[in-house]
């Protein structure tokens, strides 16, 4: 399945907010797997500021890492690997193993020399692979049909009924990107 098809069927949730916070840096991916770079987005956030889960997953690591506290999170029907979401520095208030839905508290954030502001590091991953996580935050955009003043466009001139009774005014359908 496509990442952005994946996407667009989860239910996802900012880590942090209402209302979606500041980002303070962005994804920056690195040239290669050695490389500078910056894998994930720093959102400002302050300490002790709940981390909500974005999504349904099982908590799949909770513990320091490189003296940070961090959580992981593997997200369940996304393909093979599964997409996973990682939060450093917090404190977690769940352990491995642990099934949560979406807007469920699994961490809080803690003070840390990462920003120059306190913030959350929030980054998603496909297997080896650093993603950018803001791709959790976006939606498809909507379609609109266009405004007519009559029925031509859904019924193909026919009227409302189907039937062979005048026809309204406006232009026939022709295709479309939709």
């Amino acid at each position: 399945m496509h990442l952005l098809t994946l996407l667009a069927t989860l239910t996802l949730l900012w880590p942090v907010g209402p209302p979606p916070p500041e980002v303070l840096r962005g994804w920056q991916p690195p040239p290669g797997p050695y490389a500078a770079g910056h894998r994930g987005v720093d959102l400002a956030a302050p300490p002790g500021a709940p981390v909500l889960a974005p999504a349904a997953g099982t908590v799949t690591f909770a513990g320091p890492v490189g003296g940070r506290g961090a959580v992981t999170l593997t997200l369940p029907g996304t393909g093979v690997p599964p997409l996973r979401t990682t939060f450093t520095p917090v404190t977690p208030l769940v352990p491995r193993g642990t099934r949560v839905a979406p807007g469920t508290p699994i961490a809080e954030v803690t003070e840390s020399r990462h920003c120059p502001r306190s913030c959350l590091h929030w980054g998603l991953l496909r297997g080896g692979t650093y993603l950018n996580p803001l791709l959790l935050t976006r939606r498809p955009p909507s379609r609109l049909l266009p405004l007519t003043d009559g029925w031509t466009e859904l019924t193909d001139g026919q009227g409302p009924s189907g039937g062979s009774g005048p026809r309204p005014r406006g232009r026939p359908l022709r295709g479309g990107p939709w």
